[in-house]
């Protein structure tokens, strides 16, 4: 990945992904920091600081919640945004759907490659860093390759390449 400059290296996300952070973000300023605000609030409320859990418990889910919007700010600080149209057609890249089979099952099933920022495998989503994503980076439709990963090694044909 090319450095941006930023004090990292550049994620590269689709703009689905960038306006989901950038609303999470904004929900975590407002709506989160007024949650906790107001638990601090009510825990000064049940008097001695020194002894009291209710703000202990408070003052650290304050910190997550600090922890958690400069992660967010940092990756956003940090994006680029990719689209599909902007790659070309003749082999897998990045944000390519690919369909496999199996060769050992028969089975049959898709991926969509991503970036690790936006990999959910219950969504079908793989990062293009992981062993299968990495396999598959820059084969076409109709090849076949073999894949290690912890489990073994994996046997599929590629069936099809789309955006």
């Amino acid at each position: 990945m090319a450095q941006n400059g930023q004090g990292g290296e550049t994620i590269y996300l689709t703009r689905e992904r960038v306006v989901e952070l950038e609303h999470e973000l904004r929900d975590l300023k407002t709506n989160g920091r007024k949650i906790v605000a107001q638990k601090i609030a009510d825990a000064r409320g049940y008097g001695d600081l020194s002894e009291n859990a209710e703000y202990d418990a408070a003052k650290e889910e304050q910190q997550h919640l600090e922890l958690k919007i400069s992660k967010l700010e940092h990756t956003l600080s940090r994006a680029k945004i990719i689209d599909a149209r902007d790659l070309p057609n003749d082999k897998i890249y990045i944000l390519s759907k690919v369909k496999l089979k199996d060769l050992k099952t028969n089975r049959e099933f898709e991926y969509l490659l991503v970036s690790p920022e936006e990999s959910n495998f219950d969504e079908q989503k793989i990062s293009v860093t992981s062993p299968i994503g990495k396999a598959l980076l820059g084969k076409h439709s109709g090849d076949s390759v073999e894949i290690k990963v912890p489990a073994g090694l994996l046997h599929y044909k590629i069936l099809d390449v789309t955006r």
